[in-house]
């Protein structure tokens, strides 16, 4: 084929040029390529390897066979890199040789392996620039799929480019959100003509128009298809045009070419073991290299076209398919080959087969044990279908479904547990087929229907298993707590009552903490929380793994006012998430981290938790954690009082814009703006932000009950004292419940605020005594200030100088704004001096800021990028802008500088 399958592509071209000289010139570019079958997305893939002079190339694919294999696509894709491995940190090594086929790797660390992949080319890119080239994306394996976007993401400071061509394709999506995309149109007229006249001279003026107003620019379609315009699509009449080629060949190349159409990889040795006692041999090919129907090497058969495969392999019978997939599955006898093999089996079984469903369990099996949850979905489906024996059918089907639920597949999880239920089972199977219908009902917004479900089948199982009742009714409290209904709440409970361990059980901490919720939500006596550190422990040794489940362990800590610990807690758990690389418990407990960490009044360590999290759940698709870890930021934006910024977040936590007619809620973001607003003195809008009339679970959450000793304050300075009755008194009804001095403190300011004479004063200063007793510097600050105001306005301005001077300086340390100009006026010194601490911040971001700690604690790039999933040549970039604002050259520095 001539090259002027790049007519008309200019733009395109200069895009990928320079994308290669940036590379070259030592810093990262992504693009991806998208556009529907022979638009020339491979062609500028070419075009790419041959500008980049001077660069690595590799190169790589999805294979549409093999999208059922967890981590084919990535194995393909890193081969020419893979002798570098040794120099990787033992554990991303063994991750990495896990994942490619040489070991068990835990499922949840999958994104240990993307952190591999990262350093991997990064080590490659130390050797000269490297261009990386990924075609038919759309068909990479999941988890390929994943690690790739996952580096892609994190490329900032290598000299390495990445290019995916994806093909438009609905049944296998590429999602690359956030990456640079361009979109290959059709060529236009004057491109088209000259590109048919270039390479069709056989046809006349009157079929070259006719060509040229049909084939809508397609550049394969201006090659290949007649000029007669029919009515199928372009797609379809490409595969027509390449179908016409195939049917002229001679019938032992056309098998032979089936062969290695149902063996899709290209492997030239499988396809000749295939063929041996078939009367078939290579020389069969050479009539279809002649046509430019395929390309063969020493090793490869390579089709021209992916609808070249495709024809091949829909032109022929269906008993002519199932032979060749048998041959092949008798040709795959290495026990590396042995997935293959049974997707081969599986395509050449004609009805019910036993031996090859107990074969595609095994594959899954080892799909779901190397993070391939869509694989093992496959697999389990398709050994569901082949089982004879109803039982193992509803099994199968079950297993199915609890992958199609951990891959959000919600639709495919409830169909397969649907039929499962209709097929005979044991009460266990019962109870597994009812959790998988309420994480699809959960997940899809229907909490209350979860709960239900969940209720039932835990009822059911729980004579036969305690503990698995005990784990469901820990999503069932997380589903009614979701629900914000209390009703739910109530029918846990009961059956939490009725739930008897032994005492030196190891599920007891987390049937107490479940009791002590439940009653604490429905205003009942529950006896003591019980350690939470505990309690998780507990929790995850009986395999309560689900982030969502255990992430309501940390909220009912924060729920009781026992920041600290939860912040302990999260911090351990992250930790761990973070060395296995399991990066869906690592946002989770990032972003609650943030929460503890904001409650204590240690805001910039809670912006560096929350920026990570924001960042972790936006590459991962988190969306519960991106809202939660967006209002947090956005609550940090209106402490230092950030209009513009702390509105984008909080509109990005709230999942529209923002402004006054915003619904009135109880989130992060509803308590955001209720701070901004407070400090910015609009304090009737402030009053109204957020919703302290809410009356289900929900109220308990930290952003409700520790934002009314706000909304308290905009009532009074908004003249309406008398409505701060009711908000009051449900904080004191939350204060007595959770017994912390840190609670009671805000009580105590919160009276005083509308106490008359001494009685403001007593409570002032018992408020404040308290603050010592639990140091939450953001709290005691605002409580100093406002007792400062009072005795101001009492005439007691000596009194009141020492309260607003140390309310100054912490505010000013925090880089409240709005609160220090307050504090200020009071002072009646708008030119005070800034404090040592404040005056001490150099401008790093979170992320320099957490890097440049890291550095000052000893770790070295290496060890830093593992820690927080970068590459050591990025960590180095950070550190270095960081010194430049510090003012220092060396690590030696970093320990006395004032971070």
């Amino acid at each position: 084929m001539i090259c002027t399958v790049l007519y008309g592509r200019r733009t395109e071209q200069t895009v990928l040029d320079e994308l290669v000289q940036t590379a070259l010139g030592g810093r990262s570019g992504v693009l991806v390529l998208r556009g529907e079958p022979g638009i020339g997305k491979t062609a500028l893939l070419d075009h790419a390897a041959g500008a980049a002079s001077g660069a690595q190339v590799i190169r790589g694919g999805g294979v549409e066979t093999e999208t059922d294999l967890p981590y084919a696509g990535l194995h393909l894709f890193l081969r020419p890199v893979l002798h570098l491995t040794d120099r990787l940190p033992e554990t991303q090594r063994d991750a990495l040789r896990a994942a490619l086929g040489l070991g068990a790797i835990d499922p949840d660390a999958r994104f240990l392996v993307a952190l591999a992949t990262l350093s991997l080319l990064t080590e490659a890119a130390a050797e000269g620039p490297l261009l990386c080239l990924i075609d038919d994306a759309q068909w990479l394996d999941d988890v390929s799929a994943e690690t790739l976007l996952f580096v892609a993401r994190r490329l900032h400071a290598e000299p390495i480019a990445m290019v995916f061509a994806v093909r438009d394709d609905e049944t296998h999506a590429f999602p690359a959100a956030g990456l640079r995309t361009v979109r290959l149109d059709g060529l236009d007229r004057e491109a088209a003509d000259i590109l048919v006249r270039a390479a069709r001279t056989e046809l006349s003026g009157a079929d070259r128009e006719r060509l040229v107003a049909g084939a809508a620019g397609n550049p394969l379609a201006l090659l290949e298809v007649r000029p007669d315009g029919d009515a199928l699509s372009l797609t379809d009449r490409l595969r027509e045009a390449f179908l016409g080629r195939v049917r002229r060949l001679p019938d032992t190349t056309r098998r032979l070419l089936l062969l290695a159409a149902a063996e899709g990889t290209g492997d030239l040795g499988v396809v000749l073991r295939a063929v041996a006692g078939h009367a078939l041999s290579l020389g069969d090919l050479e009539p279809a290299e002649g046509a430019a129907l395929v390309r063969v090497t020493e090793t490869e058969i390579a089709f021209r076209h992916p609808l070249v495969r495709a024809a091949v392999y829909q032109s022929a019978t269906r008993s002519e398919r199932i032979a060749a997939h048998s041959a092949l599955a008798d040709a795959l006898t290495d026990p590396e080959d042995a997935d293959r093999r049974a997707w081969h089996l599986a395509k050449a079984a004609s009805g019910t087969d036993e031996k090859v469903a107990a074969e595609l369990e095994t594959t899954a099996l080892r799909a779901r044990a190397r993070g391939g949850y869509e694989a093992a979905l496959a697999a389990y489906a398709q050994a569901a279908r082949l089982s004879p024996a109803l039982d193992d059918q509803a099994r199968r089907l079950v297993l199915a479904g609890e992958m199609a639920a951990e891959t959000a597949r919600l639709n495919e999880a409830r169909t397969a547990a649907e039929q499962a239920a209709r097929l005979p089972g044991d009460p266990t199977l019962a109870a597994r087929i009812a959790r998988v219908r309420a994480t699809a009902d959960f997940k899809q917004g229907r909490p209350r229907s979860a709960h239900a479900l969940l209720t039932e089948s835990a009822h059911r199982i729980a004579d036969a298993d305690p503990h698995q009742e005990l784990r469901m009714q820990l999503t069932a409290v997380n589903a009614a707590w979701v629900a914000d209904d209390a009703s739910l709440l109530a029918t846990t409970a009961a059956r939490l009552d009725a739930l008897r361990l032994p005492p030196d059980d190891p599920m007891t901490p987390v049937r107490a903490f479940l009791v002590w919720m439940t009653s604490f939500a429905l205003d009942r006596p529950g006896g003591e929380l019980p350690p939470l550190g505990r309690v998780v422990a507990e929790a995850r040794e009986a395999s309560v793994r689900c982030p969502h489940d255990l992430s309501l362990i940390a909220i009912g800590g924060l729920a009781a006012g026992h920041d600290r610990e939860t912040r302990d807690i999260t911090e351990a758990m992250a930790a761990d998430s973070r060395m296995r690389g399991r990066l869906g418990w690592l946002t989770a407990m990032l972003s609650l981290r943030a929460a503890a960490e904001t409650l204590l009044g240690e805001h910039r360590d809670s912006r560096t938790s929350a920026q990570e999290a924001l960042r972790l759940a936006t590459d991962t698709g988190q969306v519960r954690w991106i809202r939660h870890s967006a209002g947090i930021l956005a609550y940090l934006a209106a402490v230092e009082g950030d209009d513009d910024g702390c509105r984008t977040l909080a509109a990005q936590a709230l999942g529209g814009p923002v402004s006054e007619f915003t619904s009135p809620g109880g989130t992060w973001a509803h308590w955001a703006l209720t701070l901004l607003d407070l400090g910015a003195g609009r304090a009737e809008s402030a009053a109204g932000r957020l919703d302290v009339s809410a009356t289900g679970p929900v109220r308990f959450g930290p952003p409700i009950m520790r934002g009314i000793p706000d909304v308290i304050e905009a009532l009074v300075r908004a003249g309406r004292p008398a409505d701060t009755a009711a908000p009051l008194a449900r904080l004191e009804e939350w204060a007595g419940q959770v017994h912390r001095p840190s609670a009671d403190a805000l009580v105590l300011r919160c009276r005083a605020l509308t106490a008359p004479g001494a009685e403001a004063e007593d409570h002032y200063r018992a408020a404040l005594e308290l603050h010592r007793a639990d140091l939450r510097p953001f709290d005691e600050a605002r409580t100093s200030l406002l007792y400062g105001e009072w005795l101001r306005r009492s005439r007691r301005k000596a009194e009141a100088r020492p309260y607003l001077s140390a309310a100054l300086g912490a505010l000013e340390a925090l880089g409240a704004r709005p609160w220090a100009e307050r504090v200020r006026g009071e002072l009646g010194a708008a030119e005070a001096r800034r404090s040592p601490e404040a005056a001490a911040g150099p401008g790093l971001t979170a992320q320099e800021r957490q890097i440049t700690r890291l550095a000052a604690e000893g770790l070295s790039n290496r060890e830093i990028a593992a820690r927080l999933f970068l590459s050591p040549r990025t960590v180095g970039y950070h550190l270095s802008k960081a010194y430049q604002k510090l003012g220092i050259t060396s690590r030696a520095e970093l320990v006395t500088a004032a971070l």
